[in-house]
């Protein structure tokens, strides 16, 4: 296997190309100090994860701010804090506040060169257009939860993922999917027989901050710890 073998890249943007463990942090340290809850980001992200993963899986038809205002209040009993409506609203409209990692859109328009790039992602549109309006970058295709109707790890976001990639012209097996979590990503990507580079944003930090911990195994067919590390192997 090498990059010559593939003619689109897919990716997830959250976690992948945005920050939003730095955007959902900076929502939960300013809700726990105001209730004098004192926890880390780290232990907030942790204790935060199950709960928005858990709302994708239960409501997979809700738009993702009604996603993070359910995530947020399932934070909030679990920690016996309370969350009024508007501080479950400060999270749920965040999205587009949340910052790009700073290598994300000179690794992506390298990319480009090279391949075709194609966005799945666990949002709306709306929220996915303010992001990208940070990322500046014109993907091929772009699919969101909203359009699919249900969230990653769902089997039926990887089943829309082939089909758009059929549309676009890509050959079975020419496309090489791109993304942070193991456990919304790779786990289910593997499963629809796809190659894998995970993208390990985490590298340098224990544990899975945002994101669950995968419910099996997974082993990504490339791992580097920023898109700049694979944009440069991919250039090499």
């Amino acid at each position: 296997m090498n990059f010559g073998d593939y003619d689109a890249l897919s990716f997830d943007c959250y976690g992948t190309l945005i920050d939003w463990e730095s955007g959902i942090a900076t929502v939960l340290r300013g809700w726990a100090g105001a209730h004098g809850l004192r926890m880390s980001d780290e232990e907030l992200l942790t204790a935060y994860s199950t709960h928005e993963a858990q709302a994708e899986a239960d409501f997979p038809g809700d738009l993702y701010p009604k996603i993070l205002a359910r995530a947020m209040r399932g934070l909030g009993a679990q920690l016996g804090v309370p969350v009024s409506d508007d501080e479950a609203k400060s999270l749920a409209v965040s999205v587009p506040d949340w910052p790009a990692f700073p290598d994300s859109t000179e690794a992506l328009e390298r990319l480009a060169r090279r391949y075709q790039l194609i966005i799945l992602s666990n949002v709306d549109r709306a929220s996915f257009a303010g992001s990208n309006q940070r990322l500046g970058i014109t993907f091929t295709s772009i699919l969101t939860a909203e359009d699919i109707g249900s969230y990653k790890p769902s089997p039926r976001n990887f089943e829309a993922l082939a089909r758009e990639a059929g549309r676009l012209g890509v050959a079975e097996g020419r496309l090489l999917h791109v993304a942070q979590s193991l456990f919304h990503d790779h786990v289910p990507a593997k499963a629809a027989g796809l190659p894998t580079v995970w993208i390990n944003r985490r590298h340098d930090n224990p544990g899975g901050g945002a994101t669950p911990a995968p419910p099996s195994a997974v082993t990504p067919d490339w791992t580097f710890p920023s898109m700049r590390a694979f944009a440069d192997a991919v250039d090499a």
